[in-house]
């Protein structure tokens, strides 16, 4: 056997015999032992899921050690699950609430007894949080279940009621619920009411084979039966037994497979009002009515709906529906703000589809920049673009100052963000059209054609579909630009970063001379210089520092840097904004004649080939490969450098 035979071998045992762990039987008696010794084996639906949750792993978003989400949530304690990573991306807070319903149902308060319901616009991912929460109860332990019930219910249903503030005591447990028709029948008939004899054995979450996880889909208003969440009576096993034998009943209805987990209510409000009554009770009291003439059963379920927020907004308005509205706990999903994280989802995407195809840098990014720009509203604060980069967790340089705009009250100004706009769906249309189009592979500029087309021939209001042509066509053109600029830039420039240490070294010795009004030291002679204003000049003019306030920016500069020294923290060329802008900016200015020179020359002379084939070159270890490099290098001769 080799050695790859032997590793499939392997996690195939392992596999089997952790299942073999979980295929415990037993009776009663021996199931109170098994609570007595681990009193959380009882646990209700809700705190199942957030045991589930929580088991992956926690930790304070403030403990991160990523610039950008420091600047986002400095003022917020506020908790990330590992659950959810590498799944849902830039909704911390939505995910948070979630959580936090969880934690209080499992405590046994009011929204134990609430029914949780996600609202949010088509594609924010209101289905696929469900899905995670699913597929955390399937990848749970199973549940300890009364052999053979129908429910999977849990079998201290079976100890009379009398006694079971005596059983609490010595369990140190809370036995809530009660047997199920069925059950009750068998525990008479069967076990002639010897409950300690009653099996009990291990039950596994499964969606698909519809084991603890039940799915309500839709019904069509006339056609709505109860039966879809109570089961019913089995009109075959009429000619055997009695209607009233429980043995005739098939409990089979949504709730009666969700109880010990989750009932999920697809498009919830498409219902009927009247249909949702079986829905409050479940929730709110517990209990459901059985099939035909046999009272009623308890379920233990954790209820979670969604819909979309036109469907919410037509059910709240309407008065009838207030006792309903009373009952429902609303967590707002909403599109992904931040360009970093929405590159992420595409990301995921990507990597589930075959699409194995090369994509240029900056491609998802622009992609993912056009999606957060028809997310956003408007403001007084700031424009969108800047809105886009603060939401982001960057710092936005403006005539030499950092922009500082309280990131908090533009959201709190802009309630609607995220509720609308362009979906990750439409995004990923987009790209798969151009990757399926593209053989060499895709780049900013065929994506960017993508996704106007797609916009022009999307059903669309025409002002949204004007504003969205706009982002495309001047907005995001723009910027695309400065981004090719600098990308130029950094690659025709031998060791950028060095050359932007130089720089930047150099650029404080002249400060700090001329604010404590010394004298330099050349760093390789050793002679003492009057400080150069005229190159201190050169580098604050590239971020609009000119006149009287390079005196004040000079002075910020060197506050600014000793201070992250005084706390051991390193400096370099990035440590402070304006400045890092400022050195990129010269590094640009100095070289933007030549590459204009080497990328719009029609014919090459020997030196110029030579410099262009290293421009490439120095392109393809920046992620490029030939095809893409070639394209933005034209582009930029077409667009970047004009005469």
């Amino acid at each position: 056997m080799n050695q790859r035979t032997s590793d499939f071998a392997t996690l195939i045992e392992t596999d089997r015999a952790r299942s073999r762990d979980y295929q415990w039987q037993g009776n009663f008696l021996e199931y109170l032992e098994k609570v007595k010794a681990d009193p959380t084996i009882p646990k209700l639906a809700h705190a199942r899921i957030y045991d589930a949750i929580v088991s992956r792993g926690v930790a304070n978003i403030s403990d991160s050690e990523d610039p950008r989400i420091n600047r986002l949530f400095a003022d917020e304690s506020l908790r990330v699950y590992d659950f959810f990573r590498d799944e849902f991306f830039g909704i911390e807070r939505t995910l948070a609430q979630l959580v936090r319903y969880f934690h209080s149902a499992s405590l046994h308060g009011e929204e134990s007894r609430q029914v949780l319901y996600l609202m949010g616009p088509v594609g924010a991912g209101k289905s696929s949080l469900i899905a995670r929460l699913q597929q955390g109860l399937e990848e749970s332990e199973p549940v300890y279940a009364i052999e053979g019930c129908p429910m999977a219910e849990e079998p201290l249903h079976l100890i009379p009621v009398h006694l079971r503030r005596e059983f609490e005591k010595m369990l140190d447990v809370h036995i809530e619920g009660d047997l199920c028709p069925v059950c009750r029948y068998r525990l008479r008939h069967e076990f002639n009411g010897h409950y300690e004899n009653v099996p009990v054995a291990c039950v596994p979450f499964s969606r698909h084979e519809r084991r603890g996880i039940g799915v309500v889909p839709p019904v069509d208003p006339n056609n709505q039966d109860t039966s879809v969440l109570i089961g019913s009576v089995d009109i075959s096993k009429l000619d055997t037994f009695s209607e009233g034998d429980p043995r005739a009943l098939d409990l089979n209805g949504a709730f009666n497979v969700g109880n010990r987990g989750m009932t999920e209510f697809i498009e919830v409000f498409k219902n009927e009002p009247e249909y949702l009554h079986t829905m409050i009770t479940a929730t709110q009291e517990k209990f459901i009515p059985a099939p035909g003439r046999h009272g009623t059963v308890y379920v233990d379920t954790s209820i979670v709906a969604h819909s979309n927020e036109a469907e919410w907004q037509r059910f709240k308005g309407d008065p009838t529906n207030e006792a309903f509205l009373d009952r429902i706990v609303v967590i707002k999903v909403l599109y992904n703000l931040r360009v970093s994280e929405e590159v992420r989802i595409y990301r995921k995407l990507l990597d589930k589809s075959e699409f194995r195809k090369h994509i240029a840098p900056h491609t998802l990014e622009l992609a993912a920049m056009f999606a957060i720009l028809t997310r956003l509203e408007p403001s007084s604060k700031a424009d969108l673009m800047t809105k886009l980069h603060l939401y982001n967790g960057d710092e936005v340089v403006e005539k030499g100052k950092t922009v500082k705009v309280n990131i908090r009250e533009l959201q709190e100004e802009a309630r609607r963000e995220g509720m609308f706009g362009i979906s990750p769906r439409f995004i990923m249309k987009a790209i798969d059209n151009a990757l399926a189009e593209s053989p060499e592979g895709i780049n900013p500029i065929n994506v960017r054609e993508a996704l106007i087309n797609m916009v022009k021939a999307a059903d669309l209001p025409d002002d949204s579909r004007k504003r969205y042509l706009e982002f495309l066509q001047d907005t995001l053109h723009k910027a695309y630009l400065e981004m090719l600029e600098k990308e130029i830039t950094k690659a025709f420039v031998y060791s950028f970063e060095e050359q932007a240490e130089a720089l930047y070294q150099n650029y404080l010795d002249h400060t700090e001379a001329w604010v404590n009004k010394t004298r330099v030291k050349d760093r390789n002679t050793g002679e003492e210089l009057q400080p150069d204003e005229s190159f201190l000049k050169s580098v604050e003019e590239q971020i609009a520092v000119v006149g009287s306030s390079a005196q004040g920016f000079r002075q910020e500069v060197m506050a600014y840097l000793w201070g992250k020294i005084r706390r051991g923290e390193t400096v370099n060329y990035q440590s402070y904004e304006p400045l890092k802008e400022a050195i990129e900016k010269k590094l640009m200015s100095s070289v933007r004649e030549m590459s204009r020179i080497i990328t719009k020359a029609r014919t090459r002379d020997e030196e110029q080939m030579s410099k262009y084939r290293d421009l490439v070159s120095a392109l393809l270890e920046r992620g490029y490969n030939e095809h893409s490099a070639e394209v933005v290098l034209k582009y930029a001769a077409n667009n970047l450098w004009k005469d």
